[in-house]
């Protein structure tokens, strides 16, 4: 079998996650986020081990305090933010057993350059154990989303962005994904979220649930800002011939007067739990119910994440799964 990232739905040996730990990146949202990402990590380690990336003294202190009787394990290693889903590496399996694909990471198009990021993947890959291939052009976890069967989702707006890889086509990209990571089939949605800095992470609009089978959001209200990107993901999604189910979006969501890219989802699928964001808003029920019958088998838990979400992300964005 070819080396391929498999779906995240499989079976875990662990998941990889991050401490906040910059007061100069999260300013006042520092400790509510270091709280939010208690939770989660409470959550997914009920069921699974949590490797968790601490960067300073203090970092470590307050990680210990609010997780001294999980299951986790702590790697104490400078970096410069939590998104392992975009720094980390992505984990594959193959008849030869495990691997590891790490890329360039250039922040984000060079919007976020911070000290350390461009290390955590083949970090992270040492600590696990796991040999790692390195691949010189830019991909992020978060910019494709796999079913586990060679299908995967990205969009045009970030894979062909050229703040990522300048002068690489929809056929150079596609080249690319099939030597590297084993994707034979790629279906192309257009714009990500409003105010994504990430020019449009696919995990943030569109999801597998099972192979083949493709969630999207339904826009909530007219003021819902993704409204159009929810519609034309349907309608090429349809196109490619995906089953499709439908997810309640949380419709706007401003910080200081800015629409931000908030998702339901943005879950995260762990051994026996997913853990989905929730923003007190009217939706957070509905999507969670809706969610959680998706997956059958397991608990399905809505978390707060809007002191996250002032980061750029969510549960999903933080996390990277280490298949067992």
């Amino acid at each position: 079998m070819t080396a391929r990232q498999p779906a995240e739905w499989g079976p875990h040996a662990a998941t990889w996650t991050a401490w906040p730990s910059d007061p100069a990146l999260w300013g006042d949202a520092l400790g509510p986020a270091r709280a939010e990402v208690a939770a989660m990590v409470w959550a997914i380690a009920e069921h699974e081990r949590v490797e968790l990336l601490v960067a300073t003294e203090e970092a470590a202190a307050t990680a210990h305090e609010a997780l001294a009787s999980a299951p986790i394990r702590f790697h104490r290693r400078a970096f410069g933010d939590i998104w392992l889903r975009d720094t980390g590496p992505l984990f594959l399996a193959s008849d030869a057993g495990p691997a590891a694909a790490a890329f360039r990471f250039n922040g984000w198009g060079g919007k976020y350059v911070l000290t350390g990021d461009d290390g955590v993947a083949p970090f992270v890959a040492h600590e696990a154990g796991v040999p790692l291939a390195r691949h010189d052009w830019v991909l992020e976890g978060g910019a494709i989303e796999v079913d586990g069967t060679g299908l995967c989702i990205t969009t045009e707006t970030c894979l062909l962005n050229p703040n990522r890889n300048a002068g690489m086509d929809r056929a150079e990209v596609e080249s690319h994904l099939r030597r590297d990571l084993g994707l034979d089939r790629v279906l192309w949605l257009g714009d990500g979220l409003a105010g994504d800095h990430t020019d449009g992470h696919v995990d943030n609009l569109a999801r597998f649930v099972a192979p083949g089978v493709l969630a999207l959001p339904v826009a909530a209200g007219t003021d819902d800002p993704n409204a159009e990107a929810y519609a034309d993901a349907h309608d090429r999604a349809r196109d490619f011939g995906l089953d499709i189910v439908r997810v309640p979006s949380p419709g706007l969501i401003e910080i200081d007067g800015a629409a931000v890219p908030a998702s339901y989802m943005n879950w995260y699928v762990a051994n026996g739990v997913v853990v989905v964001p929730t923003y007190g808003r009217p939706n957070d029920e509905a999507a969670v119910g809706v969610i959680g019958d998706l997956f059958p088998g397991r608990r399905t838990v809505g978390l707060r994440a809007n002191a996250i979400l002032t980061g750029g992300g969510s549960f999903h964005c933080i996390t990277q799964q280490q298949p067992a």
